[in-house]
């Protein structure tokens, strides 16, 4: 027979269920889970590939392949990735390399915007207060592409830190993947050409993607400074 009255275990399931799914719930796993990645990666090293080399069971397009799909894990438990892409032209060459490491760019940008959309957007919206972090997700919520873009093509803004921001922002996912794919590439390949040719430090290529690395690296410090000290003076 139906009981019309509410029972007290179904009061406590609701309870338990909205405090496991509130905003702050979802925010605490998510910090749980990348500390959990970044422990992760400490232990098993993946920086290891530079010296010890891929393993030789895998080769040719699988290789490419793994290695994409491990550079987009990597990248999302927040794995530099300078050392990736040093890593992908080092096992792959230049053109195999740059492919895979772009593909896992795409994929760890991709990973990291969905968590964070997913378990850091309602918790982390109602604290954007203050002048910076108000005109940071206004840009990226109005002008989420060319913003994006920008922040790809200047290497200022630490890479997992622009996935998280832009996750909180109001910015939409197709415009944030293109941007990533488009503005990361003279970065990476820049730095996939130099680890292709690491064993000719005196080459051209070598000595050529070096160069653009200092310069790009300079010219974001140099960018940097001065939106600072603008909005400094504002």
């Amino acid at each position: 027979m139906f009981d019309p009255v509410p029972r007290p275990t179904s009061g406590l399931a609701v309870r338990c269920t909205r405090v496991l799914f509130s905003p702050w719930s979802r925010l605490s796993l998510l910090v749980a889970m990348l500390a959990a990645a970044a422990v992760t990666v400490l232990v098993y090293e993946p920086q290891r590939l530079l010296s010890a080399g891929w393993p030789p069971e895998l080769s040719g397009t699988a290789a490419v392949v793994t290695f994409a799909v491990a550079y987009g894990a990597c990248t999302a438990a927040l794995v530099p990735r300078p050392l990736l892409n040093l890593a992908a032209g080092a096992l792959f060459g230049s053109q195999a390399g740059l492919v895979s490491a772009l593909a896992g760019t795409v994929l760890g940008a991709g990973i990291s915007f969905a968590l964070g959309r997913l378990l850091g957007q309602g918790a982390l919206r109602p604290l954007l207060r203050g002048r910076w972090l108000t005109a940071a997700d206004s840009q990226l919520s109005r002008h989420g592409f060319r913003s994006m873009l920008a922040l790809r093509l200047f290497p200022g803004v630490p890479f997992a830190a622009a996935n998280y921001c832009a996750a909180v922002s109001r910015m939409g996912c197709v415009p944030f993947l293109l941007a990533t794919g488009l503005g990361s590439i003279p970065n990476t390949a820049a730095y996939v050409v130099a680890g292709s040719r690491a064993g000719s430090p005196t080459s051209a290529a070598f000595l050529v993607a070096m160069g653009f690395i200092v310069l790009t690296g300079l010219g974001a410090a140099v960018f940097a400074w001065r939106r600072r000290h603008g909005l400094r003076g504002v």
